[in-house]
């Protein structure tokens, strides 16, 4: 009776949070996954985002307030389509367009272009000069897509193979270095169009889940690194098998007594401005209710 008596003040500070201070984004994902809310309404708030060219900018990712499109903006905007199922969405054709203009001649995507050395930006998005292919994002930018229902026709596309063939190569050169690089990995392989060959890769990625600091076991660790939780958000995520029943429940635990006063979580790295903040404040608090709720604290 106590954790669903938790559960419910857990919710219910955080809809205080959201509607009070959440960019209408991340008020419309509150509404949708907890309040029976419209898919539509989601998309409606994320096309603001999306530029002439197809992919998206103005700070949908909060650390790069450059409203040029971005490689690893777009990535953010093909996650949160995947989280709605909105596959059917007018955003699609151009966002396909635009990351067939992306796709450099060998293959891959940049991790960023230089554009975004123009506005704010946290430090790790300082990009020298452009047209340097990385795995981050393409792995999970062509993951997703191979996820979803526009795959058959994309395996038939140049542009798209060649980012294949980068990313295999790119898993060729060693293990994830780390936990956003791991998610390139498991993206990726766990829709890959060569189930063998990817299985070949799933050893090498287990070997790194399992090493020793790649998985922050201490709920109470400071700073920017990434826990239980992180790696397995649900008992479905492919991580989930490398932690124990008892971390994972320590860690819920702990992630509950986070929430802050204002009904909010906070965030644990330092954040570009008060704005960046609040609008990631509002992002990773709609991500803790859903991982609350997938191990039944809500």
């Amino acid at each position: 009776m106590s954790n669903r008596l938790n559960g419910s003040e857990t919710i219910d500070r955080a809809r205080s949070f959201i509607y009070n201070s959440a960019r209408l984004l991340d008020r419309m994902r509150f509404a949708y996954h907890f309040e029976h809310g419209s898919k539509q309404k989601v998309i409606q708030a994320l096309k603001p985002y999306q530029n002439e060219d197809g992919g998206f900018g103005h700070a949908l990712e909060p650390d790069m307030r450059c409203p040029d499109s971005q490689p690893v903006t777009t990535e953010m905007a093909l996650s949160l389509i995947d989280e709605m199922d909105g596959w059917d969405s007018e955003l699609l054709p151009l966002l396909l367009s635009y990351l067939q203009e992306l796709t450099l001649p060998g293959g891959g995507l940049p991790r960023a272009t230089t554009a975004v050395n123009r506005y704010g930006h946290a430090p790790w998005w300082e990009t020298q000069r452009d047209g340097i292919p990385s795995l981050n994002p393409t792995g999970k930018i062509i993951g997703l897509l191979l996820k979803s229902p526009f795959r058959k026709p994309l395996l038939k596309k140049e542009w798209f193979q060649t980012n294949i063939s980068f990313i295999w190569s790119s898993l060729e050169k060693g293990p994830p270095g780390d936990y956003h690089d791991g998610e390139q990995w498991s993206v990726f392989l766990a829709n890959a169009p060569d189930a063998d060959r990817a299985a070949r890769y799933y050893g090498v990625l287990d070997e790194w889940l399992g090493s020793p600091g790649v998985i922050e076991r201490d709920p109470l660790a400071e700073g920017y690194v990434q826990k239980v939780l992180d790696y397995a958000p649900t008992p479905a995520s492919y991580a989930h098998r490398f932690v124990t029943t008892d971390e994972v429940n320590l860690h819920l635990e702990e992630l509950q007594r986070q929430q802050q006063p204002d009904g909010g979580w906070p965030i644990s790295w330092p954040a570009v401005s008060t704005a960046a903040e609040q609008e990631w404040r509002g992002y990773v608090t709609i991500n803790h209710l859903l991982t609350l709720r997938a191990y039944g604290r809500l």
